[in-house]
């Protein structure tokens, strides 16, 4: 039996009042056990799902020329295209390994206020940076900011259902997502012909950052493993119609880790596998950059003491960012543009 659950979450919109409490404890149990479970009657619309998979195959199949027109600045402006070699992921647990087998475009928030001062570099920093849109496609960034917003919608939904698996009120969270710095991530994982160095992943072994990720991932060789606190990396099995979801470390922190913030990576895949090419869909939730995330004390048993320090959600997430990318030649100044 594979130890990350599939979980039917459609009893949050219409289930009976026993539903929704079994539905709160399969999560629980689920973040306590393994960080990770994957998600149906979530509600997202597929064919959109679809188009957002087409854009983004689209845009990764052009030239480098014009992929490079949106390259990631620096490290701490994560928006934009990195290409194969700009990134280790195992490197924000101050792992040394080689790079990582694999492109990425990102994009953080979408829906930023014009005006409002909460919002300006001066009080948030680079979190609220403009998205770079590339040329073509040209459908890309309508398409990238339907599925953005349909993400940070749905991570809201899990945050209320987190909150009552907790023992608190479902709005518990709301005031602390309300500014997110949350961002969208399509990661391509190209098919090589020649076999990768010793050590290096597709995409090394790490913890996701923040409160949670939700991934939508293709069926192909070398796919997601998560590591089980038996010490095996286990596959994830791609589940049609269904999201993964898994646990960041501010979750972790939060609980002072009842929750797990599990390892997980994407491994090579096995010599002679056809054609490997993968791409994946990552929707990283994080809470607003100023929200200190500090033990909720309903989960401290008695005699218990805090295990981490409150740190805040955007210093939490720029020390990981720097540390996956300053090591492979992004250089390390913040843009204020």
């Amino acid at each position: 039996m594979n130890p990350v659950p599939v979980i039917d979450i459609s009893a949050l919109r219409d289930g009976s009042a026993e539903e929704l409490v079994a539905l709160v404890a399969q999560i629980d149990g689920a973040c306590r056990e393994i960080g990770f479970f994957q998600i149906t009657g979530h509600g997202v619309d597929l064919d959109m799902v679809q188009r957002m998979y087409d854009v983004s195959r689209a845009f990764f199949d052009q030239s480098d020329e014009i992929k490079q027109s949106v390259a990631q600045p620096n490290p701490q402006t994560i928006r934009g295209y990195c290409a194969v070699g700009q990134q280790s992921f195992a490197y924000s647990d101050d792992v040394t390994t080689p790079t990582d087998l694999h492109e990425k475009y990102d994009v953080g928030p979408v829906d930023v206020p014009a005006g409002d001062p909460y919002f300006s570099v001066e009080h948030s920093g680079a979190h609220f940076l403009p998205n770079q849109w590339p040329d073509s496609p040209a459908s890309m960034q309508g398409t990238w900011t339907e599925y953005f917003r349909t993400m940070n919608n749905l991570c809201r939904e899990i945050m209320g259902l987190f909150a009552l698996a907790l023992d608190l009120p479902f709005e518990y969270f709301v005031d602390v997502i309300d500014k997110d710095i949350s961002m969208l991530r399509a990661i391509n994982y190209p098919h090589r012909d020649e076999p990768p160095l010793p050590g290096q992943m597709r995409a090394g072994a790490h913890t996701d950052y923040g409160s949670v990720t939700i991934v939508r991932q293709e069926e192909a060789p070398g796919g997601l493993q998560v590591f089980t606190k038996d010490g095996d990396w286990i596959p994830v099995p791609v589940v049609p119609g269904a999201f993964v979801v898994n646990i960041g470390d501010l979750m972790a922190q939060w609980t002072n880790d009842l929750w797990t913030s599990t390892r997980h990576r994407v491994a090579p895949p096995p010599p002679d596998s056809g054609d490997t090419r993968r791409m994946s869909l990552v929707f990283f939730h994080q809470p607003n950059h100023d929200a200190i995330i500090e033990c909720i004390p309903t989960v401290l048993a008695e005699g218990e003491s805090p295990r981490y320090a409150p740190v805040s959600s955007g210093d939490h997430l720029m020390s990981k960012f720097e540390k996956t990318t300053a090591s492979v030649g992004l250089g390390s100044t913040v843009a204020h543009a």
